[in-house]
Formats: C-alpha cells, structure tokens, sequence
C-alpha cells in the first residue's frame, strides 16, 4: 500500500535525448512536413477553418410554370395542368388524365374485375369503389358483379392513355431568396447582370446560361437522367448556395443539380410513379349534387434549397493554429516508438531517456557545486560498431 502512495505522489519532468541519426531525423522531419502540409493545405486553405460557418439557411421560393398543351382534343393551360395552385416550392404537372365523370351517390355495380362475387367483393374494398352491399346484381347481360353503395358509375382506371407531349417544352421559372442570420446576409438568384430581354429568351443550361432561373422541363428531366416518355415521379431541384464572404459579393452565387427523388419505385412494380385522384364537384338543377372524377398521372417537382456561408474570425483561427502546432509533437511520439522497439541501440536509448532521481539530499564536491545522482549537464557521445546512432544526453 505504502508503495503504490508513493508511485502516486510522483512527478515527471521533460528530458531532452539529442539522437544523431538519419533515419530517425528523416522520419521525424517527414512527418512534421506531412502535419504541417495537412493543416495548411487541407484545413486552412480547403476547409477554411480560420471561418466562422453559418448553416442555418433561411430560403423563399416562388415557382411558375407556362406553357400550353394538347390532350384528348382539348387545349390545356396552366389552371388545367398544374396543382396546387403553383406559386409554391412543390408542384405538379399533369401529363395525363382518366376522367369518370357525371357521377352521383348512389347504387351500381363495381367494375368489372372477375365475374365471381368473392373476388368483385375484395376488390371493392382493394381499390375504394364503393361499399360493398352484399347483394349481386347485373353488371350486364351476360355478367352479374357486386352491388357497391357511393360514387356511381364506379371509376375504371385501367385505360391506356398517352401522355400529353408538349409538356417538355413547358418552362418553370422559379425566384429563390436566401438569407444566412449569423452575418445578415441576403440574396437572390437574380444577379445583378440578368436584364428583362435576357429572362424573356434564356432557358437554363449547364454551360452557357448557369445562372438562367428559367427551366425547360424535358431539359430537367434530361439532367435528372430520366427518361420523359416513362416518367411519373417525383424530380427535386436542388439549389445550393455555398458563400465565401470574405471575397466579392458578386462570388456568392447559386449552382444548380437535379435528381430523382423516389428512384425507389424505379425497382418495383407495386404503385409505380406518382399519381393522385381529385374532383370537380356541381349541382344540378333540382339540387343532386354530381363530381367529375379525375385520375392524374403527374411529375412532382420539389425545389430545395440548401448552403452555408462562412467568415473569417479570429477565434476559430487561433484553435486551429493551436491544434496545428500541438499535432507536430506527433512526430516526435511516432520516432520514440521506433527508438525504443525497433531500431539497434533501443536499450541504451531507454537507459538515457527514463531514469530515476530520489530526494536524496545534495553532497558537497570540491568545487563548491552540488550534484545529485543526476548530473545536471551530461555530455556523452557513443557510436555502435553497426553505427545507429549517436546521443546527446541533457539531463
């Protein structure tokens, strides 16, 4: 017990071992390069750690999309083919419909999937036609299917539609704003140099028109690697602003990708692509109320935006610089190692670099001075016969 307190109350000061050898110093001094290449060429100048970050990025956006198109014979504008009602972040655009229309409430029977009444009865409630009444009634001469109580004539959404083909031509012109809080900082992705003329003819590219805010959708699709004639899915447009505030206003700009973002009902056929029901509801004369339904098969564009923006500060900088500084002694930990387990001469290294002093008092010598056990300046030069290294031991 007594020995294990006095292990406790011990205290250890740095020794310097001057070590004369080449392949310890060029180790030694690679390793300095490599921290010191790292925390200048990575940290600083790449990362720019000597930079306050501000990620909370606070954004607005205002989307609308023109353009005019053909389906069933009817020409269709932007009221017919976008829902929501577009001004927002997330929208749709119809590419085609299955109408049902002059329904009212009532009795009818489902659609016919299968003559047997079991299997018409799992159905009904499969895909929402209706509640099941239990009884069996003609669907036509020759078939009888089950009675279903709601919206009649029940929808038929196996028809084979194509979809309406001009809506790659359509454009979606969207206005983002952003703003970082941490430095108050605002912008738009209208830049200074877009003018009236250059908006009304410029369709967004990735090489002449980067900064163009108006988008051709086939072009987005395209740039999203899908293919038009087989998408119904959802399309994010992702805007990102990555600011660096210690140089120019007019170097903060935005940088634009797109991509797929339900490409996992690329790989199953259960609920492929995106679609939605909705209604259209009226009132006939003698008060009945009737709805055209309607089965839209659209491609969803959601816009986000995302970004960070940094500025120099001193107290970052001053850390990093620390830390800097501190990670060179790694050096010196990684040429002990070798030193002491893997080079010739490891035992008399040990033997200079730990040594023990007691607090045995001090004796006189001769020339007034006072030594302990260990010497206070100790000069030793050995070389192996091998040559390994030489010391230099100040104690």
């Amino acid at each position: 017990m007594w020995s294990c307190i006095k292990d406790f109350f011990t205290y250890e000061t740095t020794k310097s071992v001057v070590v004369k050898s080449w392949t310890i110093g060029i180790i030694n001094r690679v390793v300095q390069l490599l921290i010191i290449t790292y925390f200048v060429g990575w940290v600083f100048l790449f990362e720019k750690a000597y930079q306050v970050r501000d990620t909370a990025i606070e954004s607005s956006v205002m989307t609308k999309v023109k353009g005019f198109g053909v389906y069933n014979n009817k020409v269709m504008d932007v009221a017919d083919y976008i829902t929501p009602t577009q001004g927002a972040s997330v929208f749709c655009i119809i590419t085609k419909l299955i109408t049902t229309e002059n329904q009212v409430q009532g009795y009818c029977p489902e659609v016919s999937w299968s003559a047997d009444d079991t299997v018409g009865l799992n159905i009904s409630f499969m895909f929402n036609l209706g509640i099941p009444t239990g009884r069996c009634i003609p669907f036509n001469s020759t078939v009888k299917m089950c009675e279903i109580k709601g919206w009649c004539p029940a929808e038929i959404d196996t028809i084979t539609t194509r979809p309406m083909m001009e809506v790659e031509n359509f454009t979606i012109f969207i206005k983002n704003s952003i703003r970082f809080p941490t430095f108050n900082y605002t912008k738009g992705n209208f830049l200074p140099t877009i003018t009236d003329s250059y908006i009304k003819k410029c369709n967004f590219d990735m090489v002449n028109n980067t900064y163009c805010p108006i988008f051709r959708v086939g072009d987005v699709v395209h740039y999203a690697q899908q293919n038009f004639t087989k998408l119904g899915g959802v399309i994010g447009i992702k805007i990102g602003w990555v600011c660096d505030l210690d140089k120019s206003d007019d170097q903060c700009n935005p940088s634009y990708s797109f991509t797929r973002l339900d490409a996992m009902s690329q790989k199953n056929t259960v609920s492929p692509g995106y679609n939605f029901r909705f209604a259209k509801y009226f009132k006939m004369e003698n008060g009945t109320d009737y709805r055209t339904l309607v089965k839209a098969y659209a491609i969803r564009f959601d816009v986000l935006v995302n970004g960070n923006a940094g500025k120099f500060n001193m107290i970052p900088t001053l850390i990093n610089m620390v830390a800097a500084f501190t990670s060179v002694g790694v050096g010196t930990v990684l040429c002990d190692i070798i030193l002491l387990n893997f080079l010739k001469g490891a035992e008399q290294y040990k033997a200079k670099k730990f040594e023990e002093v007691s607090d045995s008092p001090l004796e006189p010598q001769k020339n007034g001075l006072y030594r302990s056990q260990l010497s206070l300046r100790q000069h030793m030069m050995r070389s192996s016969d091998s040559g390994a290294f030489s010391i230099e031991h100040y104690g």
